[in-house]
């Protein structure tokens, strides 16, 4: 059967790839030190993997209209909605890729891609060997986005907007740490940031955006793993100032539990689910300056009392994505409902 699969498929490649031959091309390297060729203009782009992440990256340049690839079954649920507000196009438009969130090298060859982006090495080959020009991205450390969107930026033809994001990426966390110098030292917080189902907390990421918004993570520590686990004895040890739980079905689980619900943060109203806009603020997201805005109004309420993060976000969404959101919807990506 593979043989027969891969012949089909070398035949969609050449058939569906073929009219962009004689195009004018520019080579980059990638984030695995692949050179790629790329059609010049990138006017087609598939988006394989994580594909909510990787969509607020193009999204964050201008390019939301050039996603020719529909969401996977993952991203298919009301939590998403605003991929489909930003790019209403991909509602209607094919999965490319199986339940493990590897491509469909068929269903991609048919949107007939002048780009495939991805941020999982395993995707590239499987596309690359059948003529898709492929993208891979690396995204561990925070500082990694302004790499990611430099780079992007260069493939995309988008250089200005990339750096002006990553302008605002730095003045932004820059005005953060300045407000938090003000405050006296050994008044940071305790905080958690964690799925009340698993009892985990969830993204690594969420390390830095604590430590960057003037928080003390609890979890804080030198673990490689993208998820930690932990006991309810550790988390009644804990007993966090601030806890930010990951989805707004969390906050049923928290306050249903009857130890959870008894916890200093729960008494004192201080238990929030982080926002949902492109992608989940709380994990890897282009987002992530609003992350910590939002979340250092939360922890340091007294340092951060004039700065309206509703406006900020508005803001955010029209300068980058070129997309004027409504103060509802503003509202509705704040209140932790998606």
């Amino acid at each position: 059967m593979r043989p027969i699969r891969l012949l089909v498929a070398s035949c969609l490649s050449a058939c569906l790839l073929g009219g962009t031959a004689g195009a004018a091309e520019r080579t980059f390297t990638d984030m695995a030190g692949r050179a790629v060729a790329v059609r010049d203009p990138v006017e087609r782009i598939v988006t394989i993997g994580s594909v909510p992440v990787i969509n607020s990256f193009v999204f964050a340049l201008g390019d939301a209209r050039e996603i020719v690839s529909g969401l996977p079954e993952f991203a298919r649920r009301p939590g998403w909605k605003y991929q489909l507000v930003f790019a209403p196009q991909i509602a209607d438009l094919p999965q490319v890729q199986d339940a493990n969130r590897a491509p469909n090298v068929e269903a991609v060859l048919k949107a007939r891609p002048d780009l495939a982006i991805t941020l999982d090495r395993t995707s590239v080959e499987p596309l690359a060997t059948n003529g898709v020009p492929t993208l891979f991205l690396a995204w561990r450390e925070p500082e990694d986005v302004k790499a990611v969107m430099a780079l992007l930026g260069d493939v995309l033809d988008r250089k200005a907007q990339a750096a002006a994001y990553n302008t605002y990426f730095d003045t932004t966390l820059a005005s953060v740490r300045d407000r938090l110098a003000k405050a006296p030292q050994g008044t940071r917080p305790k905080v958690l940031y964690m799925d009340a189902k698993t009892l985990s907390q969830p993204h690594l990421i969420a390390e830095w955006w604590i430590d960057a918004a003037g928080g003390s993570s609890v979890t804080a520590g030198a673990r490689q793993a993208e998820a930690l686990p932990f006991t309810l004895e550790q988390l009644l040890a804990w007993d966090p100032d601030v806890i930010f739980l990951a989805t707004p079905a969390d906050r049923k689980t928290f306050f249903d539990h009857p130890v959870m619900k008894e916890l200093r943060a729960a008494k004192a109203g201080r238990v929030h689910v982080v926002p949902t806009g492109a992608h989940r603020w709380g994990n890897r997201t282009i987002e992530q300056p609003l992350t910590v805005l939002w979340a250092a109004r939360l922890i340091h309420p007294e340092l951060f009392m004039d700065v309206d993060v509703a406006q900020e976000t508005k803001a955010f969404y029209q300068r980058f994505f070129g997309h004027d959101l409504s103060d509802a919807q503003v509202a509705e990506i704040l209140s932790g409902t998606l």
